[in-house]
C-alpha cells in the first residue's frame, strides 16, 4: 500500500493472502485500473479450512492455539474467522501472540500451561523467518500444528494447507516482465491461484505419536514420508 500510494505511476506488482479489493489496492480483479496488478492466493482465506483438516488429523483435540504476529494488520481479520470456524467446529480457540523470538517460547509455554491440543500457525513475514523455531517449539511440546505454506513442512512441520506460494512468485516474475515490456499493470487481471495444496509429513507424525487418518492422508497433495 505504500508503495502504491508513493507514485501514482510507478508499477507495483504484488502477492497477497487477502482480496487486493477489500484491501484497496486494485478497483476490480479484472481490471485493477492503477498502477498496481499481481496475485492473490487468498492465504489468509483458508484459516478455516485449516483449523478443520488438523482437527480431521486429531480428532480428540478440545483446545486449539493460533499463533499470530499482532503487529500484522491480517492478524485481527484472520483471528476473527478463526474463532468463527472453531465455535462452528465446537471447539474452543486460544489466541497466541509473538512478534519475536522471546514471545515464541513465551507462546509454546502457554501452549504446554494451557495443555493446548494442536495449533495453527497464521501467515506472517516474521513467522515464516522464525519456521525452524516454530518447528523445534512444537517438536519439543509435542503439538501438532498446522502451516500456511509448505515451506514449514519441508522444513520439518507436520503439515500446511495453502496455494503454492512458488507458484504465485513466478506469476509475479512473469507480470514484471511484461510491465517492463510496456504494458500496463491497470490492464493486467489479478491472477488467482488455482489450486490448493495438502501436504503432510508422515515422519513428523511418526514423531509426535499421531496416527493420521487415512481419509486426510488420502487427500493429500503430497506425503513427506
Amino acid at each position: 500500500m505504500a508503495a502504491k500510494a508513493a507514485s501514482p505511476t510507478t508499477p507495483v506488482v504484488f502477492v497477497i493472502g487477502e482480496d487486493p479489493v477489500k484491501a484497496g489496492l486494485v478497483a476490480s480483479l479484472s481490471r485493477p485500473g492503477s498502477n498496481a496488478t499481481g496475485v492473490s492466493d487468498f492465504v489468509n482465506q483458508l484459516v478455516a479450512k485449516r483449523l478443520d483438516i488438523l482437527l480431521q488429523a486429531a480428532p480428540d483435540v478440545g483446545l486449539i492455539g493460533l499463533l499470530v504476529n499482532l503487529n500484522n494488520p491480517n492478524a485481527g481479520p484472520d483471528t476473527e474467522e478463526a474463532e468463527a470456524a472453531a465455535n462452528a467446529l465446537g471447539r474452543k480457540l486460544l489466541v497466541l501472540k509473538a512478534t519475536s523470538d522471546h514471545e515464541l517460547e513465551t507462546a509454546f509455554e502457554t501452549i504446554a500451561h494451557e495443555r493446548i491440543g494442536a495449533l495453527a500457525v497464521n501467515i506472517d513475514p516474521f513467522l515464516f523467518r522464525a519456521r525452524d523455531r516454530i518447528i523445534s517449539l512444537a517438536a519439543r511440546h509435542g503439538v501438532p500444528a498446522i502451516y500456511p505454506v509448505r515451506q514449514f513442512v519441508d522444513a520439518g512441520g507436520l503439515m500446511s494447507y495453502s496455494p503454492n506460494r512458488i507458484v504465485s512468485w513466478r506469476q509475479v516474475g512473469l507480470y514484471a516482465a511484461r510491465i517492463l515490456r510496456g504494458e500496463k499493470p491497470a490492464d493486467l487481471p489479478v491472477q488467482r491461484a488455482d489450486r490448493i495444496e495438502l501436504i503432510i509429513n508422515v515422519k513428523t507424525s511418526k514423531a509426535l505419536g499421531l496416527t493420521i487418518p487415512l481419509s486426510v492422508l488420502a487427500r493429500a497433495d503430497e506425503v513427506i514420508e
